[in-house]
């Protein structure tokens, strides 16, 4: 790692626990600066600002979780729809737990959806395209009959969304969110397997 590397490591790692400690909205760059050592002037030339900081830890974050969810892909002896089941309560769960560990991340979260979405669409397009995968081996092992995994894994994850964050759409616990989530999880392998609108209208229309 190099020493530039270093540094914006440092940065992130004081942020983190000072975030965690007092919450974003009341730490300010200056006082960040003190923790890393060095003058405000030198902060600002790694991170123009408070909430670019803050976005780089979730896209830390981000980009893990994003990791640990695609194992389920390589997992054997497991069908598409145990993988599909296997990457939603992972999702559900492990999220979960860190957001209950530490509620001040919501704040920080709920502050960096509204602020940069295209970031929340990055992380979302990442797991997309491990949800698209899942249906993809679904079809070729004649278990699901999804003509269109994109737009298949789009759905899944439009359905699912709450339980990606549940802590910024609800307040139920656990064992009830994991309760909804098996519900709509059954809703959702049927229709894989039926073929149930699995094809994105709007090529349908381009097709008519």
């Amino acid at each position: 790692m190099s020493i530039q590397d270093d540094t914006h490591q440092k940065i992130l790692d004081a942020a983190k626990r000072r975030f965690m400690h007092y919450g974003y909205t009341k730490t300010t760059m200056a006082e960040l600066a003190v923790d890393c050592d060095m003058s405000p002037g030198n902060l600002y030339r790694y991170f123009a600002g408070k909430l670019d900081i803050a976005e780089a830890i979730c896209r830390e974050a981000s980009t893990q979780t994003a990791e640990d969810l695609g194992r389920v892909l390589t997992t054997p002896n497991r069908t598409a729809s145990q993988r599909l089941h296997d990457f939603l309560f992972m999702d559900l769960r492990e999220t979960f737990h860190k957001l209950e560990e530490d509620p001040k991340i919501v704040e920080m979260a709920q502050i960096v959806t509204s602020e940069r979405p295209e970031f929340h669409n990055e992380g979302l397009k990442r797991e997309r395209e491990v949800l698209a995968r899942i249906v993809e081996l679904g079809n070729l092992s004649g278990e699901f009959n999804a003509p269109d995994p994109e737009f298949a894994a789009e759905m899944i994850q439009a359905a699912t969304l709450k339980f990606s964050y549940p802590q910024l759409f609800t307040r139920l616990p656990l064992p009830k969110l994991e309760r909804e989530l098996e519900g709509v999880y059954q809703i959702l392998v049927a229709g894989l397997r039926a073929g149930c609108a699995c094809i994105d209208p709007e090529k349908q229309a381009v097709m008519a």
